[in-house]
Order: C-alpha cells, then structure tokens, then sequence
C-alpha cells in the first residue's frame, strides 16, 4: 500500500543529505524548508538534477576497496586495548565525580537524593507486602501441586517393578508440575507488580503520574523476581517434587537464597540505585556507584564459588559415579572439573560488560541468563527424556517377538544409537544458542544466511536417508527372518528357501550399503562420477585378473538357480563328500564324516551328487549259505522290515510300507546273494540302513540261517580210483570238539608220510600250524585268515 508519510520522510532524508540548505533562522523545521524547495520551480528543478547527477556518480564512481579481514589475534588485542581503555576511563571519572563531591561537600548530593525518598520507601514497602502476601497465600497451592507430582511418581515408579529407571511417564508429570507451580509464581510476581503500579498511579504521588524513580523500582523489581523465580524452578528448597535439580533440600536452600540475594544486590543497585544517584547527583558518580555494586557482587561470588568448589565437585561426580550412561558419566565428570571455572567466567563477564558498558550491561546480562537459562533447562529436560527411552529400550509385544525374534535385538541397536545422535545435535544446538545469547556466535544469523542453512538441510538430510536405509534394512531382514521362523504358522522352510533367503539377505545388505554410501556422499557435495567410473574400471580388471573368481561365482549362481545344494544336504561336490555347511555364491564349506571342514569353489565343482534331494534308498546285499532256503531268507528279511518300521525311531523316516525285495543277484563263490531295498526320506538311509541290518543279523541267526564270511577249504585230492593222494598231511581237532560228539581226541591224529623227497622227516619236525576251532569260525574269521597266511 502506497504511504504518504513514507515518502514524505524520504524526500526529507534526501533533501538533508544532498541539498544542505543555508542556515535558517531559529525554528524553522527541515519540513518548513522542503515545503519553499517544493513550491519554487527552479528550486525543485534543480534538486531534481542534483538526484540524478547523485546516481549517476553513485554508478561512475569506482568500487571501494574492501578492506582486508581482520585477524583473530588483532581483534582479541582490539577487545583487550578497549576494555582497558573503558576500564581506565570509568575509574578517572568515578574519580573526578568524587573529589567533585570531595570540593563541593555532601550536602547539595544529600539533598537531591531526599527528594521523594520517603513516598519510593513506602512504594516499595508496599509492593514487597503485596508481593509476600500473595506467596503466603499461594503456599499452600505449591505444597499441593508437590504432592501431586510426588504422588504420581511414585504409582509409576511401582507400575515399574522396581525398575531402576524412574518411568518416563512420572517424570512427565513431575515435568508438568514444575511448569504450574513456576506459571503460579510469576502471575504472583506479576500481581504484586502492578499492584505497585497502582499504589504509585494513584497513592504515591500526583494522581495519574508516575515518578521517575518509581518506574525504576518496579521494573527492577519485576526482572529481579522473575530471575528469583527462575532460581526458585532449578532449587525449590521447600518442594522436594517441584526441584529441577536431583540435590538434597539443605543444599537447594542455601545455593536459592545465596543466588537470590547476590540478584537482588546486583539488580536492585543496577537498576534503580545507580540511575537515581545518576539523576539526582551526577552520571559520574552513577558510574562510580556501578563499579562499586559489580566489584562487590564479583568479589562475593568469588568467594562463596571457592568455598564450595571442593564440595560441588564432590557431588557431581558421585552422580556421574551414579549415572549409567557414559555420555551423561563424561558429561557429569566434566562440569564437576570445570564449574567453578564457568561460575567465576560469568560473574567476570557481568563485572566486565558493566565496565565497558554501563548502560546496557544490565539488560543484556539479565536477557544472556535468561536465555542461557532457558536453553539449558530444555536441552537437559530433552537430554533426560531421550536417556530414559535410550536406558529403557524398546519392548515389542510377545506375539511380535516370536514372529521376528531379531527385530527387538535389531531396534534396540538402531534406536538407541539413533537417540543418541539426536542427544549429540542437541547438545551442538545448546552450546550455539548459548553462544548466541552472550555475543560470541550468531547463530540466528548463521541459520538464517545461505550456508547455514545448506549446513541443515543437507544434515537433515542425510539423517533422514540414513534413517531410511537402516529402517529398510530392519523391514527386509525381518522379512527374511519370518520366512525362516517354523514357528511362525507357514511351517518348516526348505533348505533351499533357506538358501536362497540368506543369499538374499546378504546381496541386499552389500546393495543397501554401496546404495547409501553414494547417496550420502552425493548429498554432502562429493562428486560420485569419480568413483563410479573407477568402480567400473576396477570392476573390469577383478574380471580380466580375477576369471577364477568370476568362474566361481558365474557357477554358483546356477547351482543355486538349479537348486543343486542346499544347506544341511549330503553332497558329493569335487570328490568331497560330507555336509553343506555354508554356501556363498563362490563356495560351498563341506564338512567330510571325519569332521575336516573343505572350503570348494564352485568352479571345481564338475558334478553334484546330492544324497538329500526328496528320497533315498537303502540298498541291501544280504549273502546266505548255499545250503539255505531262499524262500525261507527272504521271509525272515520281511519279519526284519516289518519289526523296522515299528521302531519310533526309525519307522517315521521310512515312505514304503512294503519292503522292495529284488530277490536273488548273485550266486557268488561262498554265497547266494538276495538284495532289498528300502525307500526313507532324504538323509536318513543310512540310519536306517544300519538299524535294519541290525535287526537282519537278529533274525538269522534266531532262524539259524548261515551268513557266510570269508574263510578256506581245504581238499588234499584223490586218484582215480578214489584213494588217498600221496601226502602227508597233520590235523589236529581241539578236544572241545571231540566233547561235542566229533571225532575222539585221542584218534584225533593221522599220519601218512610223503613217499618222495622228505620222508624220512621226523613227524614232529613239520611246520607250526595253529589250532583252529571249527565252532568258532563263523565268528571269527580272522582265525582263517592266520591260517592262511602261516601254512597251507
């Protein structure tokens, strides 16, 4: 909307600046002037030409030169060279304001400063009455709003079990007490406050107007109390459930009353003493006042920080002791070594922006701490929040829990890192404002200029696609897990889907990263066409370099696509056979019946026998005596079978009830061979095998059904006409056998004697044989395998 005053203001500003008028007479206005210079034509002629010749040498003019930055070790020795000076300068002129009062006497100041002395006396006995009163009848609503937030902590901390960890819902209350009782305590202060403004209206004074030295009071004193106030939110020594900070009662007394009483000295003689002397007496004297007000209130804090410095640090670090995280360990541990370091800092700073500048020091002080307290209060009221969900962890529901029984492992892992980052941010942001409230850094400029916000955006940013990325990655793998859970009602994966799955897993968790990393590095500035270019040269050379590798793997992608290996199958893979215990897409580790474990590349792998595939067969050659009844063997394998198929072992892994007899095979040298086979689930032939051929061995031998071993027959021969060849042969029975009813022992021996070479040898001179058992030779056949080998 177009503005008349506006533009008459502008024309003002630029008749001034580049149409100096000659001195006019006494009390004509610049307006008066700009009025004549409008109504003369020539006049407004040539103040238009004056304008444009302006722009025109404002355009032709050269560019300034910009002066070079200033370094920080200049700028430091500029600050020190104008405090000293300012410092040097206010001590001259409290100087000469005193031995000006030393010259003239103190009466002439004495007076000045009676006047009206009486009525800012009973304003201020008012308004501490009214304000006293008021906190007197406001006691009781604080006693109960404390136990209230008491009350309701303690149902939650017993909904805890017992929890070391206060609930974060009682602290929320505790959190919404303070904020009442601190809401009831300064509309008190605001009461008391225009109460005075009243009394000083209409009371004290002429009606309708306030006293200069009234305004002062009780705008001191509504600053001054808010402060208190704010002491009485951090310390509330009569409220255990209204105090921000975990201190003991006595402790929360004595810091409220030493702080509120060093506030009120210093906002009290700032703010209404200092301008009073300065009004009544002289601003020199003002000054000197100041100074003395701020050395006094800085050598008292002084002081008592000292006194206390040992024991603060005592307790702070007992709490950091207490603490359970390390962030708030380093933290506590840190501020016990240097508060009384910050405490003197901050009252050295008020004795020096006081010193350097006595007109403001005050109000920026009081805005600094006001704001510094206030910042601080939330970041620790945020940092404690965030500690107690980081301390306490995530609870998912049972049901959840066994559905996916990685995901509150998982998110106990990505929220808690997650809080702490925020933690870590807000802790940057408190520490900026800080600096913000007391001068050192702008931070509202920073934010608001170009690259703070890049700074933020981009950080934002990369928070929320590194928030995504785990979240992704969180959402798939639980995924990948409740396939693989039997127990979440879809049943027993396959070893396959088992295979495939983890693979999968795997593929996407090498994806995600690459895809994340060269997100985040695109988002903070860095030219990623670099490194993916040199990804794929890199890339090309592993293939040209690396063919064995590209082989394996080439190779392994179709053995899973195949379905060829899956894990726990029996494989033969590269003349290994054993278990498949793990499987990547280059490898697969096979574990041999020995225990070795055999790392395999795909790409020896030629064939793939896989014992495991759906079913099997056991496979039995069972070998009888000749002089066995074939029928009556295969009857005696059926009874094994059917005696098989009730053990609850081995019966379940059996899928034919009938047992599969091919009949017989072989007549073999010492037996007739019959062989069977037996259908099982994948895996378990050869368990069953074995329990089957256990129970063979059973059967037979109850039946008496010879089953042949090795052993030797010997046949010395006969002639033609069927007598005894010319050999002279010992045979020794043992006489265990004669016992039974075979040949006597005592004919046990036959000589016959060799009718050649050798005859005349003594009997007793022929080679050592052993004695072999007949009994024992279905048993031991060992026996006729020493027989063999020491004599024939």
């Amino acid at each position: 909307m177009f503005s008349w005053p506006l533009l008459f203001g502008l024309l003002l500003s630029l008749l001034l600046v580049v149409h100096p008028a000659p001195a006019s007479e006494p009390g004509e206005s610049p307006s008066a002037r700009l009025a004549e210079i409008l109504e003369d034509d020539e006049a407004r002629a040539r103040l238009i030409e004056e304008l444009r010749g302006l722009d025109t040498a404002r355009e032709e003019a050269p560019e300034a030169d910009v002066p070079a930055p200033i370094s920080l070790a200049r700028q430091v020795a500029e600050l020190t060279q104008g405090f000293a000076q300012s410092a040097v300068a206010e001590f001259r002129g409290a100087g000469q304001a005193f031995a000006g009062i030393a010259d003239e006497g103190l009466g002439p100041a004495l007076s000045q400063l009676g006047e009206g002395l009486l009525d800012l006396l009973l304003l201020i006995v008012a308004t501490v009455a009214a304000f006293l009163l008021m906190r007197r009848l406001a006691r009781p609503l604080f006693d109960w709003i404390s136990a209230w937030a008491a009350k309701q902590e303690a149902e939650q901390y017993q909904r805890q079990a017992g929890s070391r960890f206060v609930s974060l819902v009682g602290m929320l209350w505790r959190a919404v007490a303070i904020v009442v009782a601190a809401a009831i305590d300064l509309l008190v202060i605001l009461v008391a406050w225009v109460a005075g403004y009243s009394l000083s209206l209409f009371v004290f004074g002429d009606a309708g107007v306030m006293d200069t030295r009234h305004s002062l009071f009780l705008n001191a004193f509504l600053l001054v109390e808010v402060f208190k106030a704010l002491l009485r939110v951090v310390f509330a020594a009569r409220n255990d459930a209204l105090r921000l900070l975990p201190i003991a009662a006595e402790d929360a007394a004595y810091w409220n009353a030493w702080l509120a009483r060093l506030a009120g000295f210093i906002g009290y003689g700032m703010l209404v003493v200092v301008p009073i002397v300065n009004i009544a007496v002289s601003p020199g004297i003002g000054r000197a006042v100041g100074l003395l007000v701020m050395f006094a209130a800085f050598i008292n804090a002084l002081v008592i920080i000292l006194q206390n410095r040992k024991q603060v640090h005592d307790r702070v670090q007992a709490q950091a002791r207490r603490a359970e995280l390390g962030f708030t360990k380093v933290l506590l541990s840190t501020l016990a070594e240097l508060w009384h370091l910050l405490a003197i800092a901050y009252f050295a700073a008020l004795a020096i922006v006081t010193i350097t500048h006595p007109e403001d020091a005050l109000p920026f002080m009081a805005q600094a701490t006001l704001q510094t307290l206030l910042v601080v209060g939330v970041g620790v009221l945020i940092s404690v929040v965030l500690t107690q969900l980081i301390s306490r962890g995530v609870r998912v529901p049972a049901e959840t829990r066994e559905r996916f029984p990685l995901l509150e492992s998982r998110l106990n892992a990505f929220v808690p890192s997650s809080l702490k980052v925020v933690r870590a941010a807000i802790l940057l942001v408190v520490l900026a404002m800080v600096l913000d409230a007391w001068a050192v850094f702008n931070f509202t400029a920073w934010l608001a200029s170009d690259t703070g916000g890049a700074v933020v955006l981009k950080a934002v940013t990369v928070a929320i696609i590194l928030a995504a990325s785990v979240l992704l990655w969180i959402a798939v793998a639980s995924w990948i897990e409740h396939r693989l859970n039997p127990q979440t009602g879809v049943g027993e994966p396959g070893a396959r889907e088992r295979t495939l799955l983890t693979i999968f897993r795997n593929a996407i968790a090498v994806a995600l990263l690459t895809i994340t990393l060269m997100i985040v590095l695109a988002e903070i500035g860095i030219n990623i066409g670099p490194l993916i270019a040199g990804a794929g040269v890199l890339g090309l050379a592993i293939g040209f370099g690396a063919q064995k590798l590209v082989q394996d793997i080439i190779t392994g992608v179709f053995i899973q696509l195949e379905n060829a290996i899956n894990t726990g199958d029996v494989v033969t893979a590269a003349g290994i056979t054993g278990t498949a215990e793990t499987l990547t897409i280059r490898s697969v580790g096979i574990r041999d019946l020995s225990g070795t474990f055999h790392i395999v590349p795909f790409s020896s792998v030629d064939s793939v026998s896989n014992f495991n595939r759906e079913y099997a067969y056991h496979v039995g050659v069972y070998g009888v005596a000749y002089r066995e009844d074939i029928d009556e063997t295969i009857s005696h394998l059926r009874a094994a079978f059917a005696e098989l198929l009730e053990d609850p072992d081995h019966g379940p892994n059996i899928l034919e009830p009938e047992l599969e007899v091919h009949g017989v095979t072989a007549l073999a040298d010492s037996s007739i061979n019959i062989r069977v086979r037996i259908k099982t689930v994948g895996g378990a032939q050869w368990a069953v095998g074995r329990a089957y051929n256990r129970l063979v061995k059973r059967h037979l031998d109850a039946a008496g059904i010879e089953i042949p071993f090795p052993h030797l027959t010997l046949y010395f021969g006969e002639d033609k006409e069927g007598a005894a060849p010319p050999v002279n042969a010992n045979v020794k029975l043992l006489g265990g056998l004669a016992a039974a009813g075979g040949v006597p022992s005592a004919a046990a021996q036959g000589s016959a004697r060799p009718q050649g070479e050798g005859a005349d040898r003594p009997q007793d001179e022929g080679p050592d044989r052993p004695e072999v058992d007949p009994r024992e030779a279905r048993t031991n056949p060992k026996q006729w395998e020493d027989y063999d080998e020491e004599g024939d």
